[in-house]
């Protein structure tokens, strides 16, 4: 194994990137296998991979054992002298291999569990139940199965549970996954968030020294894949605007406050027809109440508070950073024509305007720019491309250009109100008298004034605007945050029909995704390129077998083992600072019971 590096310059900047590879030898040939992404690492990060892989592979990363004498012996060498202990004879014939199931990425999982301390937490809420259910247990393996591979809790009980080593590290039988305890489970975990929330500040703090004098702010929506509730009732499921583009299902929305460093710390479920707007007001009592009325930074995209909002917050001394509608700009454009540009980077300038106890800063970036002209061009290319087909097509009705028109606008998006578009009347045939186009010259010479450049608004006066420009980068955290949720976590679609549950679910991907954050923590810390996903992939090859050897006096000695790890594997955990546990004990069955 060796460290491999990809250069990119961008920006002036020459930037490296940095894989594991193999070398393995095929017939002949030699080829390399990648083994790890690490993305960019500094000195130390570098130095202690090379150091990792000399200890795995030796000095030359070839893997090659110096040479030893070995003595071979005949099979049928005599017997050794008797033991004191009892002495089983196994029928090596009939070895049989069971139950392979998927251990490693259940052992990370649970072992991010107890780097959170999650036990101190949960065992005096939820003790077992009168009938010996561990509800504790039972979160666990719920919250590692939505880390790993999320689904329903129906799936849980008939497919997942079984084909994972989860039970097997909990010590539990496949009565802890019968078919409605993950849903009793659910049931139990709600009153219990603001607590957590608490908890969580305490373990960030403990963990990472996590500071709380910044906090993101945004929202998103999640979806049901179910029928919407009765006119009239209470429930949460409403339809509104939907980000994940299914205005045909009824949503939640879901507002979350995380650090910069991605740490999540609260969040809120709110109806889905909830504007955005209307979320801040009270977020900012519940974050005072919980860490103090300290000086402290609140980042936002636009849309979410609102002038009284903002009013309110400059009155309590909150300071914050928010970006700007477009409006907003086209009003300030020419008072910031005046203004001096100042280098925030090599390709990013910013300009800054005071008024009325705030002020604006003005971001013009060179790639942003080229970026977002190359997708206007595109699109308008295209529509011009597909206006001048239906042009030129003959027999045309008015009905049919109607219907191709809106399809065009559709995909066309934006860059629909760049072209002026003349339509034949309701009697009209199609022809070039009654249907042309042409370009909107003024609106485009003004889209072009915006492209690559926003508006960012705050009350941090002291603040250098290059500063603030780099701050409000942070933001994309918690956009990251929101897909991690949604994609690696799946918590779209809902399922679930009770509103507690409803809850309950978001609860346990909220949970899950303090695991998915810690990994991401200690796995930044050695290599920047690493993701959650990756780790928790690599980890899933190590796999749980049953290895039954039948003896001859009819007892069966049971060895339940896990894969040894690959070099890749090996690798990682060594860099992790990760040591796997010591194999299980071996048991002894007879007629389909333990022997101790």
């Amino acid at each position: 194994m060796f460290l491999r590096s990809k250069t990119r310059t961008k920006d002036g900047k020459t930037h490296r990137y940095w894989n594991v590879v193999e070398n393995r030898r095929v017939g002949r040939r030699v080829l390399q296998r990648d083994l790890l992404y690490l993305g960019e690492l500094n000195d130390a990060q570098h130095a202690g991979w090379v150091r990792t892989i000399e200890a795995l592979s030796g000095p030359h990363g070839t893997g090659a054992a110096p040479p030893r004498q070995l003595a071979l012996f005949p099979a049928d060498r005599p017997a050794p002298p008797a033991l004191t202990c009892e002495t089983v004879h196994v029928r090596l014939d009939k070895i049989e291999l069971r139950r392979p199931r998927q251990w490693g990425a259940c052992w990370l999982a649970l072992h991010l569990w107890d780097t959170l301390e999650l036990d101190r937490f949960w065992a005096p809420r939820l003790p077992d139940s009168r009938k010996g259910t561990c509800w504790l247990s039972l979160l666990k393996a719920l919250a590692a199965y939505r880390l790993i591979d999320p689904g329903s809790e129906l799936r849980f009980h008939r497919e997942w549970y079984l084909k994972s080593a989860i039970g097997d590290l909990l010590g539990a039988d496949f009565g802890l996954a019968q078919k409605d305890k993950p849903y009793r489970c659910l049931d139990l975990l709600l009153e219990h968030k603001e607590a957590l929330f608490d908890f969580l500040k305490e373990r960030w703090g403990a963990l990472f020294g996590a500071r709380y004098d910044v906090l993101l702010y945004d929202l998103t929506s999640t979806y049901f894949e179910s029928d919407p509730p009765p006119p009239g009732s209470a429930s949460k499921k409403k339809f509104g605007y939907s980000r994940d583009h299914r205005s045909d299902c009824t949503q939640v929305v879901i507002a979350l406050v995380v650090t910069p460093e991605g740490f999540p710390l609260a969040y809120e479920v709110y109806p889905g027809n909830t504007q955005d707007r209307a979320t801040l007001a009270a977020f900012l009592d519940k974050i005072e109440a919980r860490y103090g009325k300290a000086r402290r930074t609140w980042l936002m995209d636009r849309g979410i508070p609102t002038e009284e909002t903002l009013e309110l917050m400059r009155g309590r001394g909150i300071q914050y950073l928010v970006g700007t509608p477009k409006g907003r700009l086209t009003k300030l454009e020419a008072a910031l024509l005046t203004r001096p540009w100042s280098r925030a980077r090599q390709a990013v300038a910013v300009k800054t305007l005071a008024q009325e106890g705030e002020f604006y800063v003005y971001v013009e970036s060179r790639d942003r720019v080229a970026k977002e002209r190359s997708m206007r061009r595109r699109r308008l290319k295209h529509l011009w491309k597909t206006l001048s087909a239906l042009r030129s097509r003959k027999r045309l009705t008015r009905d049919a250009l109607l219907m191709a028109l809106g399809a065009a606008r559709k995909e066309a998006g934006q860059v629909w109100g760049l072209v002026r578009i003349q339509t034949p009347g309701a009697h009209e045939e199609v022809n070039e008298k009654t249907f042309s186009f042409s370009l909107d010259k003024d609106k485009l010479r003004r889209r072009r004034r915006h492209e690559g450049r926003y508006l960012l608004r705050s009350n941090m006066a002291e603040a250098a605007p290059e500063t603030l420009w780099e701050h409000y980068l942070v933001l994309t955290r918690i956009e990251q945050a929101f897909k991690d949720l949604k994609g690696d976590l799946a918590v779209r679609p809902i399922w679930h029909q009770e509103e507690r549950r409803i809850e309950a679910h978001i609860f346990l991907s909220f949970l899950a995704y303090c695991l998915h954050t810690l990994l991401r923590n200690l796995a930044r810390e050695v290599a920047g390129g690493l993701s959650t996903a990756a780790i928790l992939e690599k980890l899933a090859g190590l796999q749980m077998i049953d290895v039954h050897l039948p003896t001859t006096d009819g007892r069966r000695i049971v060895l339940s083992r896990y894969t040894q790890p690959e070099k890749g594997v090996a690798l990682l955990l060594a860099q992790l600072k990760l040591s796997l546990p010591e194999q299980p004990r071996p048991r002894v069955m007879a007629d389909g019971q333990v022997e101790v």
